[in-house]
């Protein structure tokens, strides 16, 4: 049994230099709440890498504060309200390192790591400049056909956050069905960290959602509209007002003032 914890206790076990992992899609079930009680701490983590199937709102946020050096992320953006504007400002000036994925690299990461091994051979990226950007991903033969095949390297996670509906004091988590990649990041990080709109005795199934079973989450955190102002659908819809709030602050260079309220 998993008893509920406190949300701001846990932020601030994150150490400096940690690889974490925010799970959710775009806009939708991001760990927002978690990534407010970061911004909270008394004394910020730095150097952090951020790995995202896809980074939004929330991993903004964290860059805009100065807190990544690095990323690794198939897309960073805020979908149909533009790009995300204190990554963009980051990446123009250099201040953090970015590290190419795509989708393949990053499925063929996560499952090197999930399979205990090294790296996992593709087709991916043959025939293409990216290998020029990533000198980790190695060129290989295959020992069988000896065709050439290209080595994704495992990528290790110290911590994944994601955010769910409901879980019960078991330990299951109910997930709505925009997972990104958040089941393959329970396999492979080293601590699993859940917040969840309620606790309830029995978590609810249904066809809009995938349940997480325990031991999955290795901490579970109520968070009340953790996810807001992105989406946690079906209980709220993403706040369009607030993302171009946020979008307006940012362009007049008033992140720290954004951040305060």
């Amino acid at each position: 049994m998993i008893e509920p914890q406190l949300l701001q206790p846990i932020a601030d076990t994150i150490p400096d230099g940690a690889v974490i992992a925010l799970g959710g899609m775009t806009l939708y079930r991001r760990p927002v709440g978690f990534v407010r009680a970061l911004l909270a701490r008394e004394k910020p983590p730095r150097d952090l890498t951020l790995v995202n199937f896809t980074a939004g709102y929330e991993s903004d946020l964290l860059v805009g504060a100065g807190f990544v050096a690095t990323v690794r992320s198939v897309y960073f953006g805020l979908e149909a309200f533009g790009l995300a504007p204190m990554f963009t400002q980051a990446a123009q000036r250099g201040e953090v390192t970015i590290v190419e994925e795509t989708e393949a690299s990053m499925v063929m990461g996560l499952r090197a790591a999930m399979g205990g091994v090294g790296s996992l051979p593709s087709r991916a990226w043959i025939g293409t400049d990216l290998p020029r950007l990533r000198p980790d991903v190695k060129a290989v033969t295959d020992p069988y056909t000896d065709e050439p095949l290209m080595a994704f390297p495992a990528i290790h996670i110290d911590y994944a956050v994601l955010h769910g509906l409901q879980a019960d004091r078991a330990g299951n988590v109910k997930l709505n069905n925009n997972l990104g990649i958040d089941l393959e990041l329970v396999y492979v990080a080293d601590t699993v960290i859940v917040t969840v709109e309620e606790i309830v005795d029995t978590v609810e199934k249904s066809v809009d959602s995938t349940l997480l079973p325990a031991p999955g989450a290795d901490v579970i955190v109520p968070a009340p509209r953790g996810a807001w102002p992105t989406s946690c659908y079906p209980l709220y819809p993403v706040d369009g007002v607030e993302l171009l709030r946020y979008v307006d602050a940012c362009n007049a260079g008033e992140f720290d003032a954004y951040r305060a309220r």
